[in-house]
């Protein structure tokens, strides 16, 4: 019985799904983009693409740029007085983390790859109270233009990666990347630069 139905419904809703997937992926995006527009406390520009939902928290002080691209289930938050800035033309992959109590401003062009992490802030410890209410100390992240952070990444706070740097995948950045290098590993290190590439 249950087989017949599957065959019966089966072909003609596949096909109508079919018929209409562009329309579908085209009101996702609206949806995607309306959504992220009424959390944010700066205009969103319709330019912005946005493949899904993107998780907003804090007081969502965030600045997005012209024709910047949104993967789903990126996690933006900021608390207090700081900020998040996107760059016009960046590109943040799927499950993107990014965090700021001080502040992390992201230069044009710059890339984020899948579950990369940049949180500009580290618990502090106080034996009188827990971890969770111990506090914080916070320092702003700078990415310069066409910055390209690898899958996995995690950039910590008080970095400045600088302009056309690269980033390889799952690497830790603990210290200031100069403009034009390749870093990778743990932690990050430099291990070639563009300048002197052949």
């Amino acid at each position: 019985m249950k087989r017949a139905l599957k065959t019966l419904l089966g072909a003609p809703l596949t096909a109508l799904l079919r018929a209409t997937r562009s329309l579908r992926t085209n009101l996702q995006r609206i949806h995607a983009h309306a959504s992220l527009a009424a959390e944010l406390s700066h205009p969103l520009p319709a330019s912005a693409v946005l493949l899904g939902k993107v998780h907003v928290y804090g007081t969502g002080n965030i600045e997005i740029g012209e024709d910047v691209l949104l993967y789903p289930d990126i996690h933006l938050e900021t608390q207090g007085t700081a900020r998040i800035v996107i760059g016009k033309g960046c590109v943040i992959s799927r499950g993107a983390h990014i965090v700021a109590m001080s502040g992390v401003i992201i230069g044009d062009g710059s890339m984020i790859g899948e579950y990369a992490g940049l949180r500009d802030a580290n618990h502090l410890r106080n034996d009188a109270v827990t971890i969770r209410d111990a506090g914080h100390s916070a320092k702003p992240i700078q990415l310069g233009n066409q910055v390209w952070i690898g899958r996995g990444v995690t950039v910590l706070g008080g970095i400045t990666i600088g302009d056309e740097a690269t980033v390889g995948a799952n690497a830790v950045v603990t210290r200031d990347v100069p403009a034009k290098t390749v870093v990778a590993g743990i932690p990050a290190a430099p291990i070639t630069s563009r300048k002197t590439a052949v």
